[in-house]
């Protein structure tokens, strides 16, 4: 956990408390619009639980998470910056990892003629979705884990 924890007012940690109770109901909601449709057909429960491991695949591999958070909060980033925000990853890896997720097109790889010819990494708008999507579930657990307070 980051040390100190970061202290919000009341009010705040409030608004963001529910922000994401509102995320929690809209979630079972949409898992409540789901479950209607599985169990028929081909679409069991053994489909719709292999749909969503495949789905979240992305998000489990060692680094990728790390990176897309890094472009979620930080923004656009060169090479060497994000290599600098993410602490213990080699060279090689951020290369790969950068590779795959933009293959995967939650990264955009943006090259400026130079020169010097720059590139930047920056999300695409499915990993700009992802970010705003995982956002309330990063704060419930900075909130749960003690690295947000309130005053």
């Amino acid at each position: 956990m980051p040390e100190p924890p970061m202290v919000l007012p009341a009010t705040e940690l409030k608004n963001v408390s529910d922000k994401i109770s509102e995320t929690i109901q809209i979630g079972a909601s949409v898992r409540s619009l789901l479950e209607d449709h599985s169990g028929q057909g081909r679409f069991d429960l053994n489909w719709e639980v292999d749909a969503a491991v495949e789905a979240l695949n992305v998000f489990g591999s060692r680094w990728t998470i790390e990176i897309l958070s890094t472009l979620y909060i930080a923004g656009n980033r060169r090479f060497n910056e994000m290599k600098h925000l993410l602490k213990g990853i080699s060279s090689r890896t951020l290369s790969d990892k950068l590779r795959y997720l933009a293959e995967k097109g939650l990264v955009e790889r943006i090259v400026t003629d130079g020169p010097p010819v720059r590139v930047t990494y920056r999300l695409s708008s499915h990993g700009m979705t992802c970010g705003r999507l995982l956002s309330p579930l990063v704060a419930f657990m900075k909130i749960h884990q003690g690295s947000i307070v309130g005053a």
